[in-house]
């Protein structure tokens, strides 16, 4: 795929899949949505750049609100699960609407007695951490839109997200008028997406009667009932992939070369903000593979295709929740049933595009094992590809230097000899082991001055608190006290212009500091 060419508009919808599996919604409901809002954009005669907005800002509505599916999961169990509900609440504000439906599910799963002290804790402090969430999803949508280069109409639109019509949204409390259409018409077509799968005319037109309440512009609702058979026409018909593709405004962006890896290295980012286990995943397997995939003698194209499969082979992750994830003991049967589906999940979100197929074929086998033991289809030896075979040993070897939630990242030594034992019992190749474990070879830990005028000590507990750390460990993994971290976290979040988790994780990523290895 060398010097191919993908349209910026296909990248953003494979996307868009896994958020809506996020969402607990049917693959391509955000394309839906984009749709009905471009059709609702073109009854209200909007110009070309507004049309842009609309359409990309629909694309991108709620990308942010993966980003703290940690925190979600730590509260609420399912954060996926938690996420399905807000169409059930439109009548309220957001942050009534997750609280609402957060409370119910508090603690769920758990033993009694940890239910009660989660939710006493809830009370104390973590309501206020649930607000934060909410506050940073429209930051965080814009953040990744600024990194895809895209316009400034867009950029002002995403911000926008989660402004209502009565003033009561986030986060600068809008109302009315001061909201952009861009924004306001992806916020109604949202939700009617939904309620017109769900319900037909019926639902629109309770939708419009609910919804003037407060959370949508009362024009706009009047607009999807009175032009309901343009608006919703064919819409359960159409190849909806292809027409949301070709129904992209003007603007059209196509990414090549590096400017495409870039948009990639952007995306993969966001895919491992969902868990703090995950930061800088995508970029240290994706690094990984095309040094590798050169010294193996895989072509410049073969090269490319391996990198690129690497940084976005993780977007199967967005559909599965951080309740396994995340979680600390070992997995159920159902719960490994999930995750066995994850790479399925990826292929499916990029094989939609015939240009990003390719990549694709990649991603989708770098769990699959020589001797049939790998998943999600049980391939065995040359059914599966030289390119995968180097990103699944990339993998691999990536996980184990990273933490995970039941281990402690691996020594570096350690995780070769588990690989190398890998390769002697017939699950990986030798040749692409080896090559991996060659370029990992040159990597050596980072311990330098950090962007933003973070010191090294910072550095060091900036990338703790972004793995999803509390003071304490921070405190205790670190060996200082805890006050003397709230002090290094409080200088941290105020030289790099955040306040969650999930925004010090995409700082840490974005300069290099996560995953904690570099070249040398």
């Amino acid at each position: 795929m060398s010097g191919a060419s993908v349209r910026l508009a296909e990248l953003v919808s494979a996307l868009s899949l896994g958020i809506d599996l996020g969402f607990g919604q049917p693959m391509e409901h955000v394309l839906r949505q984009s749709l009905i809002a471009l059709r609702i954009a073109d009854e209200l005669e909007l110009d070309e750049s507004q049309r842009v907005a609309v359409y990309y800002a629909s694309l991108l509505l709620t990308v942010g609100c993966h980003s703290d599916a940690h925190e979600q999961a730590k509260w609420f169990g399912d954060d996926i699960a938690l996420k399905a509900d807000k169409f059930e609440l439109h009548g309220a504000p957001r942050s009534v609407r997750m609280i609402v439906s957060g409370l119910k599910k508090l603690g769920a799963g758990q033993a009694p007695l940890h239910r009660f002290r989660l939710g006493l804790e809830f009370l104390l402090s973590g309501h206020r951490e649930v607000g934060d969430m909410i506050t940073h999803h429209a930051a965080l949508a814009r953040a990744l839109a600024e990194k895809l280069a895209l316009p400034q109409v867009v950029l002002d639109a995403l911000a926008c997200s989660y402004e209502r019509w009565d003033g009561q949204g986030f986060p600068n409390k809008l109302a009315r008028d001061q909201i952009p259409i861009a924004a306001r018409i992806p916020q109604v077509a949202e939700y009617a997406e939904v309620a017109h799968r769900m319900g037909g005319r019926a639902a629109i037109e309770k939708l419009a009667r609910d919804g003037r309440k407060g959370q949508f512009d009362p024009a706009l609702l009047d607009r999807i009932v009175d032009r309901y058979e343009t608006i919703f026409a064919d819409l359960d018909r159409v190849t909806v992939w292809d027409t949301v593709i070709a129904a992209e405004p003007a603007l059209a962006p196509c990414l090549g070369g590096e400017e495409l890896v870039r948009a990639m290295i952007a995306i993969g980012d966001f895919v491992d903000l969902k868990s703090p286990y995950f930061l800088g995943h995508a970029r240290g397997v994706a690094d990984l593979a095309a040094e590798a995939a050169s010294s193996i003698g895989l072509t410049e194209a073969q090269r490319e295709l391996v990198r690129q499969a690497g940084l976005v082979h993780g977007l199967g992750r967005l559909g599965i929740s951080n309740a396994i994830w995340d979680k600390r003991g070992p997995l159920g049967a159902g719960e490994w049933e999930r995750v066995r589906l994850q790479p399925y999940l990826t292929g499916r979100m990029l094989r939609q595009s015939e240009a990003l197929a390719p990549i694709a074929r990649i991603a989708v086998q770098h769990r699959e094992r020589l001797d049939g033991s790998g998943y999600p289809n049980g391939l065995t030896g040359n059914a599966i590809s030289a390119e995968a075979r180097i990103l699944a040993a990339a993998d691999a070897y990536q996980a184990m230097c990273e933490p995970r939630p039941h281990r402690p990242a691996l020594p570096a030594a350690q995780a070769a000899a588990l690989l190398r034992g890998d390769v002697k019992a017939g699950r990986y190749d030798g040749a692409a082991v080896e090559a991996v474990l060659g370029a990992a070879g040159h990597r050596v830990v980072r311990r330098r001055e950090g962007p933003a005028g973070l010191t090294v000590r910072e550095v060091e507990v900036l990338k703790l608190l972004a793995r999803g750390m509390s003071n304490k460990d921070i405190a205790s993994a670190l060996f200082i006290s805890a006050k003397t971290v709230a002090n290094h976290v409080e200088h941290i979040y105020a030289k790099i212009s955040a306040s969650t988790r999930a925004a010090a994780g995409l700082f840490a990523m974005q300069h290099g500091l996560l995953p904690d290895h570099e070249y040398s």
